[in-house]
């Protein structure tokens, strides 16, 4: 079975909205109305709607972290990742966890960051060397 996932979640201005993952992002824009606007985040579909953004919490524990929940992201080939990184720091994102290796050596070897859209919609982006890495254990 092929898919897309689909994610729906509220942000206070769609322009932007538009300039962060668009423009930050690079997301290609979809559909839109006066109310919401969709975009290809990296071949699945986010639909930003006008609203109140979801509450976050740093209850996560991750390692010895504590990360946002609820959160959503991206896994990526780890060129990739350097090169969204890098990306974001030219942006001037502000880092909630700079990029960096989790669990260097081990199964599940990642590169991880998180940040905030303008909204306070925290994301995570993972890297890793092959896609196969993802569940290991």
């Amino acid at each position: 079975m092929q898919s897309v996932f689909h994610f729906a979640f509220n942000v206070t201005d769609l322009d932007e909205a538009r300039r962060f993952y668009g423009g930050v992002l690079g997301c290609a824009e979809g559909r839109s109305t006066a109310t919401w606007v969709d975009f290809d985040f990296f071949g699945h579909q986010i639909s930003l709607h006008l609203g109140q953004p979801f509450k976050t919490e740093r209850t996560g524990k991750v390692g010895d972290v504590l990360v946002p929940m609820p959160h959503f992201g991206l896994v990526l080939k780890l060129p990739d990742w350097q090169a969204m990184a890098e990306r974001l720091r030219a942006a001037g994102t502000v880092f909630v966890l700079e990029p960096q290796v989790r669990y260097a050596g081990e199964p599940g070897e990642q590169w991880t960051m998180f940040f905030c859209d303008p909204f306070g919609n925290p994301m995570e982006v993972k890297g890793f060397r092959s896609l196969a890495g993802l569940y290991a254990s």
